[in-house]
């Protein structure tokens, strides 16, 4: 067997030219002070130590795991150099299998979960074991690390771009008309043309953007890309992941097993063709610079330098303030959490987001901001409105609910995970500290707002990068001070150790990733029956768009189906679910009457249509708004009723028009 690879070769990070390397921060002496990750054969450096304050015992790296000693005599070694790549391959194969023979044609509760062919749970539990023994060998590159986590964002994020012929999630359809609304009136307009709807105009960073690329890769939409979004986004978070972990640590099996959590963990769904996927991914890049370069082992203190740093952070909070209205409050409270501690108390990133977020505020933003504000004010230390989801918005069936616990209990095991983690490694702990505050710092932002019953999912995503390095410390072998790993090996020298192969620290590990990963599945895609449109759905709703003449209106029964927002810039909508209970049971009392009366407000140059869909009827089923059978008589009278006409349908819907309203 090869001999044990020395500190150097386990732990220490490939230099960046140009650029310190977190940890090897040379001191005069050229001593190499100790950083959590890294690990410390010599005496620490005492003057610069006493010079910060504080001393500190040297501490050992999770590098000082020994060679192969703790992992089972798989693989043999012949080919062990490359045999990274067999599990990597077979699972890779497996899932290409899998979406090859996915039919999704009908949905049930539990949507993709119950569709997906066998083999792909098999090749995402291959996937789980290649990773975690491949990460835990000393002797491998972070490349085949990086080619693992690749893998899982294959299998977790394009699936669904695979096997679904047409775009999931009614709000990303919806983003697409925002989109298609700047490309057709060429700016940007106020509440009197768009009514409600002028939001998106005045935080229109992301959708501006969209319509530039839309021109410039000459594609008819956004709804010709949007589908891999998801995988696209997520992408997008694993740089500053990685640079956020590494300034923490050099040891690759604790940097990737956390990028591993963090993106098993993050199953709320916000990477949808969306402005808060873009938003996030630019919240966690100004956190790595302010992390690298505002700390005890970055350069941005005085000159250009940090001048330099600081024009790069504002370029990012623009960005972000421009296109979304939560994350620059989430980005703040973080910001200020790292001021609690000496080595990033520069307030530079701080007041520069602030600043920047009331500029906004005070102008572009400020129409909405002054119709919204006596709502905002009434919110603040609402924290119940964060636990209830809405007019009897309540998951129904088994498969609803059952999606909906394990959503529940992988976010719960995630973050016992990271609190056992934080209490286990006290070394770490006091090391990283600035995640263990990034993690806490999202929590105030539950007496601020509800945000449309969301924050309480926004809360868990802005919670997830600090949590899901320590939880994964949790799943790894402790960091300890040279001192006490003696006294153990000491305590430890005669006595009986645990057979080749059936350590603890090897298969309960793996055993909680295989099951976080494959709970990701059914939180992440339990809800397709939803989410996912037909091609028969999107033609009918697209159809009903096509004829309607300007200053129609269209109602449905939510707004859960394809194209919802098409022309809302000539088209008005009312969905009736979302009207008060009591008119909703004069609906169901009296459906023909009651709608008839509704539409008839409509200006004499446009229609009104009653649309009618199987997106509607699996939303309002599953979130227990109204039954199947009440929407089904509710149809039913339409189309018996002398009011109405019936234009056009399909077997994934119907569509009614008023009659009367001037052609």
């Amino acid at each position: 067997m090869r001999p044990p690879a020395t500190s150097r070769e386990r732990s220490e990070p490939e230099p960046v030219p140009g650029q310190q390397t977190p940890g090897r921060q040379e001191t005069q002496s050229g001593a190499e002070p100790e950083t959590a990750g890294l690990p410390a054969r010599k005496a620490p450096d005492r003057s610069s130590q006493e010079s910060h304050g504080h001393t500190e015992e040297a501490v050992t790296d999770l590098s000082d795991l020994s060679d192969l000693s703790d992992l089972p005599a798989w693989p043999p070694r012949v080919g062990r150099a490359a045999w990274p790549a067999a599990p990597l391959s077979a699972a890779l194969a497996l899932w290409g299998y899998a979406v090859t023979h996915t039919d999704v044609s009908e949905l049930d509760d539990f949507g993709l979960v119950s569709a997906l062919h066998p083999t792909f749970w098999l090749g995402l539990a291959v996937l789980v074991a290649g990773f975690w023994f491949t990460v835990r060998d000393p002797r491998r590159s972070h490349s085949w690390s990086l080619a693992y986590v690749l893998g899982l964002l294959v299998m977790e994020r394009a699936t669904q771009a695979v096997v679904y012929p047409t775009p999931l999630y009614a709000w990303a359809w919806k983003h697409d008309a925002v989109v298609d609304h700047l490309l057709t009136s060429g700016g940007l307009q106020t509440s009197r043309e768009l009514g409600d709807l002028a939001v998106y105009d005045q935080w229109p960073g992301f959708f501006a953007a969209q319509a530039a690329l839309v021109r410039l890769v000459g594609v008819d939409s956004a709804a010709m890309y949007m589908a891999w979004w998801p995988l696209v986004s997520s992408l997008m978070l694993l740089l500053p992941l990685l640079l956020i972990y590494r300034t923490f640590t050099a040891d690759r099996r604790l940097i990737w097993t956390a990028v591993w959590i963090f993106y098993v963990a993050n199953w709320v769904g916000q990477d949808y063709f969306s402005p808060q996927s873009v938003a996030f991914a630019l919240h966690l890049g100004v956190l790595a610079v302010v992390l690298r370069r505002y700390g005890p082992t970055g350069t941005g203190t005085g000159g250009q330098r940090s001048a330099l740093w600081t024009l790069v952070i504002t370029v990012m909070v623009v960005a972000i303030v421009i296109s979304h209205q939560l994350t620059p409050g989430m980005l703040a409270v973080s910001l200020a959490a790292l001021c609690l501690t000496r080595p990033y108390r520069d307030w530079t990133p701080l007041i520069t987001t602030v600043v920047i977020f009331l500029a906004w505020c005070l102008t572009a933003a400020l129409p909405f901001l002054s119709a919204a504000l006596p709502d905002m004010i009434r919110s603040v230390g609402d924290i119940g409105g964060n636990l209830s989801t809405g007019y009897e918005a309540t998951p129904t069936g088994t498969g609803a609910v059952a999606t909906s616990w394990v959503a529940r209990l992988l976010s719960g095991s995630v973050l016992l995970l990271a609190v056992f983690g934080v209490l286990r490694q006290r070394v770490l702990r006091h090391r990283a500290l600035p995640l263990v505050l990034l993690a806490a710092a999202p929590l105030p932002m539950f007496a601020a707002s509800s945000y449309g019953d969301e924050m309480i999912f926004r809360v868990l995503m802005f919670m997830l990068p600090g949590a899901c390095f320590f939880a994964a410390a949790a799943l790894l072998p402790r960091v300890r001070t040279l001192a006490a790993d003696a006294a153990e090996a000491a305590a430890r020298e005669g006595r009986p150790t645990a057979p080749r192969g059936l350590r603890f620290g090897t298969w309960v590990p793996l055993l909680a990733l295989v099951a976080g990963t494959l709970a990701f599945v059914p939180s992440y895609s339990g809800k397709d029956r939803m989410s996912y449109f037909p091609p028969r759905e999107v033609d009918l709703v697209r159809e009903v768009f096509d004829r309607a003449p300007k200053g129609s209106l269209v109602v449905a029964a939510d707004r859960n189906y394809p194209l919802a927002y098409a022309s809302y810039w000539n088209v008005d909508h009312y969905w009736f679910l979302e009207d008060t209970r009591g008119h909703v049971d004069q609906i169901l009392e009296n459906p023909a009457a009651t709608l008839a009366r509704d539409m008839s407000v409509v200006e004499p140059s446009g229609r009104a249509y009653f649309l009618l869909t199987q997106g509607q009827f699996a939303d309002s089923e599953m979130n227990g708004l109204l039954s199947g059978a009440e929407l089904r008589r509710i149809e039913q009278s339409v189309a018996a009723s002398p009011l109405f006409e019936r234009v056009a349908g399909n077997s994934a819907g119907v569509v009614y028009v008023l009659k009367g309203a001037s052609r």
